[in-house]
């Protein structure tokens, strides 16, 4: 992991300095909260619907053992017991009064962790996939150049007051579990002539009011280049960007209306210029920085076979975690671990501070204290010997974490909805958990295969619907919380935008709706092995609409 060096340290110390001072001028009524407003966003800082939230960044989802006891620390001393891993790999605390908030930040800055950047119109956190540095698919680790790019980032003076919040995600892997299409920038790492590292960029991505893939603006830049390519980028957004419409202000709607070739051209000319200058990115720094990531202390050793064999044939519900929670590594009788934090009848990405402890512990003793957090509101240990899963197994399922569903119905991504944010229009939680316990059932779950569910509470699309499987978005019809359905949705290389399917549901329609197009697919798949999104993309929507609403639908 990389590790703060004496500037990091000094600038994150000054900023929470600085903002304690700030919080104390707002208690003392010193500044009003229009005044507030600006500097509580710069440190992470929201006001929600019934108390202030504070958004943790985590760099590119990876944190330590010690990072996570300190999370739980401050989430059983200044919040309610419990924190909200949510799909940027931040983790949000809902309840922190004001006052207690410089001492979270200077716990926080203890073991190398702030709030900066988490808000406000600025290069947000850079993510990254879960399983960098681990998966048996990888090119090339993105954390490296996640980490370059937050150091450039951090503070940028030309870049900390942007049309709008800008987001970046890297993925080194052939496949795309960062879902770099949905962002302003998605950078995909390549490997040119001679096996040079190299990133294929995608520019204009986005969710929310206006939901866009990226699109390629360059096929492959060398990685001397990253840095120049990037700021090139950020300045003809930050000349053009809309400012007088907050609903057209993300890159993607400047892409959308000037199109992808005239963005290339300014891109280039810009990049052109700078080229080979102060953005130059000498090896040496590449270099330094890649040996923060360098492979944990593998052992050597056979894999007792037969001894997780004989484990999964005494417990099926620890079979079926195999089966579902572990990913190929690259390294020979090593796995990686999902641990879900999507209990049945449970919220998304919540984990309470007990259970932070536990996963901490198991880290410690099993994954070389390593921990990631996904975009999927999920937990990762991205390194254990296969030889440890019963014993990891036992250790979650004490701390009531081994849920076995990665993937399948019940792994649901939900933001918070209208429980907590001022900004939503309709509940995600409640939906989210009585899906869960619609489908319970762990051998119906099997049954129906790969498909996602995701929610979101507003046309901000925190809960990333447009690129489910099943999207689901919470609407407001006369104060009566209703819920639009699109279908056909995917994050990953294979991205897609979700189609609307109709007209909204109610509160108490929707998970019967959902329960209705899942079985409809089950009823006109191919075969079992054949996946919601394939069955979906081969028959089109006419089968669903017509499940959901009667064939005279189509007439309508």
């Amino acid at each position: 992991m990389y590790r703060y060096d004496e500037f990091d340290a000094e600038f994150v110390n000054d900023r929470v300095a600085q903002f304690s001072d700030q919080v104390r001028r707002r208690i003392a009524g010193e500044l009003t909260e229009e005044q507030f407003k600006p500097l509580r966003l710069m440190n992470g800082v929201y006001l929600q619907l019934h108390a202030y939230m504070l958004r943790i960044a985590i760099p590119y989802g990876t944190l330590s053992s010690t990072q996570m006891r300190k999370l739980a620390h401050i989430a059983r001393t200044y919040d309610k017991g419990y924190g909200h891993f949510t799909t940027r790999q931040n983790l949000q605390f809902n309840w922190p009064s004001l006052e207690d908030i410089p001492a979270i930040l200077q716990e926080l800055a203890e073991v190398e962790m702030h709030a900066i950047q988490t808000s406000g119109n600025c290069i947000r956190n850079t993510t990254a996939d879960h399983l960098a540095g681990a998966s048996a698919d990888e090119h090339a680790d993105p954390r490296v150049y996640a980490e370059i790019i937050r150091q450039w980032s951090s503070l940028h003076p030309e870049f900390s007051f942007l049309p709008r919040k800008f987001k970046v995600a890297v993925t080194g892997a052939s496949t795309d579990r960062a879902a770099i299409r949905a962002h302003d920038i998605g950078l995909e790492i390549r490997r040119g002539e001679n096996r040079q590292i190299g990133f294929r960029i995608f520019v204009g991505g986005g969710l929310g009011r206006t939901p866009m893939l990226g699109k390629e603006i360059r096929d492959f830049v060398e990685e001397r280049d990253l840095l120049a390519y990037l700021e090139a980028i950020l300045r003809v957004y930050n000349r053009w960007g809309r400012r007088d419409n907050k609903y057209k202000a993300r890159i993607k709607i400047l892409v959308h209306e000037r199109g992808i070739e005239s963005i290339r051209e300014e891109v280039e000319a810009e990049f052109a210029e700078i080229r080979g200058g102060a953005l130059d990115l000498p090896q040496e720094e590449r270099q330094r920085i890649a040996r923060y990531f360098a492979p944990p202390p593998f052992e050597e050793g056979p894999i007792d076979a037969a001894r997780l064999t004989e484990a999964m044939a005494k417990d099926p519900a620890f079979a079926v975690w195999v089966e579902r929670n572990t990913h190929a590594h690259k390294q020979p009788g090593y796995t990686s671990v999902t641990i879900s934090l999507k209990p049945i009848g449970g919220v998304p990405g919540d984990a309470k501070a007990d259970q932070m402890d536990s996963v901490a512990d198991i880290a410690d003793r099993f994954a070389f204290g390593e921990i990631r957090v996904s975009h999927e509101q999920n937990l990762i240990l991205p390194h254990v010997k296969k030889n440890d899963l019963p014993e990891i197994y036992a250790a979650l399922a004490e701390a009531k974490l081994a849920t076995g569903n990665r993937g399948l119905v019940t792994d649901i991504i939900a933001c918070p909805g209208l429980d907590y944010c001022a900004l939503a229009n309709a509940r995600s939680i409640p939906i989210a958990q009585r899906l869960s316990e619609r489908f319970a059932d762990i051998e119906r779950q099997r049954e129906i295969g790969d498909v996602s569910i995701k929610i979101s509470g507003c046309i901000n699309a925190c809960g990333h619907h447009h690129v489910g499987h099943i999207g689901i978005l919470g609407v407001d019809r006369k104060g009566e919380e209703f819920y639009q359905i699109t279908l056909g949705g995917a994050p990953g290389e294979d991205a897609s935008i979700g189609e609307i399917v109709g007209k909204g549901f109610s509160a108490d329609e929707v998970v019967d709706a959902v329960e209705t197009l899942v079985d409809t697919y089950i009823r006109l798949r191919t075969d079992p092995k054949e996946s919601f999104l394939t069955a979906y993309r081969r028959l089109g929507e006419a089968p669903f609409r017509d499940a959901l609403y009667g064939e005279a639908s189509r007439a309508a």
